[in-house]
């Protein structure tokens, strides 16, 4: 039956988000039941897309990333497809709207991570934070109003905003694996050989900007994706907390990690704040 097949095909994408995301899969939890199987298929798209061009060193890539567009591109044709994943996003794809535009802009910025190294400028910068992380915050958005187009309209920048400091925060706390395993530098006019006090601070303040605007849009959520996202919020704030205090020289050279006890200590003050109608 077909209706067993999309079942398994989320369930693949419930699995994706768990095993690669603890802190995302933490926070779609909080997720109202109605939304979060479309989120659950939202990243399970995204995370193959990026893995692709991440961590299968020991193939050819383009080859692979070419097919997977080319497998996208036949789902939304077709309204399904044997790769579950593929299947349950199509489904979340269609059943919310998502203008074709916001993938293409993240397969495009994911295709850059094939053969760009270095962002030299503010421009080329934004448009890859754009395609890599603001989109994404826009699918998810159009699943959190549920296809209203005005409140969409009215929460586009703030999301976008969020999803650029989650990305940010990556960047910054895998600086070593993005610079020494991919050769990788994404912030412009920084050079991550000689990361002092002072860079590390100018990249610091530009997430907190994006944070500030971010949160005056999770604040006019509907209730069904409030906590989830807040959670999230709350998460990588608290992880910008932590690279802000620690030395550039150890950011280089480790990955900064919240334990597990401290976000399970996110969640619950971030539920006793929901609840309170605190946010």
């Amino acid at each position: 039956m077909k209706a067993t097949f999309d079942q398994v095909s989320y369930q693949c994408s419930k699995i994706v988000t768990e095993s690669y995301s603890t802190s995302f899969a933490l926070a779609t939890r909080m997720l109202s039941t109605s939304i979060r199987a479309d989120i659950y298929n939202i990243y399970g798209f995204v995370r193959f897309a990026d893995e692709i061009v991440d961590t299968f060193h020991d193939f050819e890539k383009e080859i692979l990333f070419d097919r997977f567009v080319e497998s996208f591109e036949n789902a939304i044709a077709d309204k399904i497809s044997l790769n579950p994943i593929l299947n349950s996003f199509q489904q979340t794809y269609h059943r919310y709207n998502i203008p074709y535009e916001l993938v293409e802009a993240f397969l495009k910025s994911m295709r850059m991570d094939l053969y760009k190294s270095v962002y030299r400028t503010e421009q080329e910068y934004r448009d890859y934070i754009y395609g890599s992380a603001d989109v994404v915050g826009l699918m998810c958005l159009k699943v959190f109003v549920k296809g209203d187009e005005r409140k969409y309209e009215a929460l586009k920048e703030s999301a976008m905003a969020l999803g650029s400091a989650f990305q940010k925060v990556n960047f910054l706390r895998d600086l070593k694996a993005d610079f020494e395993g991919l050769n990788r530098s994404y912030f412009p006019n920084t050079n991550l050989m000689e990361l002092d006090e002072k860079s590390k601070n100018r990249i610091v303040n530009e997430i907190k900007a994006d944070f500030k605007l971010g949160y005056s849009g999770i604040i006019r959520l509907p209730n069904d994706a409030k906590f989830g996202v807040y959670t999230a919020y709350k998460y990588y704030h608290k992880l910008l907390n932590k690279l802000q205090n620690t030395p550039p020289l150890e950011i280089k050279t480790a990955r900064i990690r919240v334990p597990d006890y401290q976000k399970f200590g996110v969640l619950a003050r971030s539920y006793v704040k929901c609840k309170l109608n605190m946010v």
